[in-house]
């Protein structure tokens, strides 16, 4: 699917920065800070990267992170220094289950909402701009890149893949909600990755016929997108990333460092396009 609307369509943004009640980060304990998003990567902590990607946008009502108080004053220096031209930017307490954090998010912010997280450090200015514009035709859209596209950006980067019709994709970790009949799908997007660890957690999400679909392979990932909007009475679609860097985020040490890598290679193309 691609972009049918203008991407200045205004939108809320939700980042999503809380960790497990009384667990702290195994990175967060190695780089002695108290929260997964406070991980320095490339010379900046892990949200500083989201919220250099969302100040190249343009209309953006505003942007809600959701994460613990005792973070609240770290994470909003680093949002001034990250040049967040001037958008508002307010704290909701993150609750202890993720989908509580994400309806505490949206309560009182301004639809349609893009949600992410923190550490989905390679977040571009172009991907999320793919997911408001997908807004035109769909009331839920979520995004997926290609094996092969992800492969190409790292060859460590993502080891799970949904296997559809039309290929193997990987969960890109950003979805966009137009409406109040899209939240209604939140239970399921929310668990992103997590239901290649759970199937008990697909069935009772997607359905058993639609999982049996799946394990079949008899759906594309459109088709299964637009199945899995029947189920929860909204129109669902899927974005398909050119860009299969946007499918890898900071999970654990080795995707730190395929992050790591990709941001430098990053910054390294950026430096000699200055120099040209």
């Amino acid at each position: 699917m691609t972009p049918s609307v203008p991407v200045t369509t205004p939108v809320t943004v939700i980042i999503l920065a809380g960790q497990r009640a009384g667990i702290r980060n195994p990175l967060a304990a190695a780089a002695g800070v108290s929260h997964k998003c406070l991980v320095p990567i490339a010379g900046k902590p892990l949200i500083e990267h989201v919220f250099a990607a969302v100040a190249e946008l343009s209309a953006i009502h505003e942007i809600v992170v959701s994460l613990e108080e005792d973070a609240h004053d770290a994470v909003a220096e680093i949002a001034a220094r990250a040049v967040m031209g001037g958008t508002q930017m307010r704290f909701v307490p993150a609750r202890e289950a993720l989908v509580d954090s994400i309806l505490a998010a949206v309560e009182g912010a301004r639809l349609p909402v893009v949600i992410t997280t923190a550490d989905n450090v390679l977040l571009t200015a172009e991907g999320f701009d793919a997911m408001r514009g997908a807004l035109g035709e769909a009331e839920v859209v979520f995004a997926l890149a290609r094996r092969e596209d992800v492969l190409a950006a790292h060859p460590d980067g993502q080891r799970n893949f949904y296997r559809f019709r039309d290929g193997e994709f990987a969960n890109c970790n950003i979805y966009a909600l137009k409406n109040e009949a899209a939240l209604a799908c939140i239970g399921v997007f929310s668990e992103g990755g997590q239901f290649m660890k759970s199937k008990m957690r697909m069935v009772r999400a997607f359905g058993l016929f639609n999982i049996i679909g799946l394990a079949l392979r008899r759906f594309t990932s459109a088709g299964a997108a637009r199945r899995i909007g029947t189920r929860f009475g909204a129109q669902c679609a899927r974005v398909v990333m050119r860009d299969g860097s946007l499918a890898i985020d900071v999970d654990n040490a080795r995707t730190y460092e395929c992050c790591e890598t990709i941001l430098e290679r990053r910054a390294d193309r950026a430096r000699t396009a200055q120099d040209a």
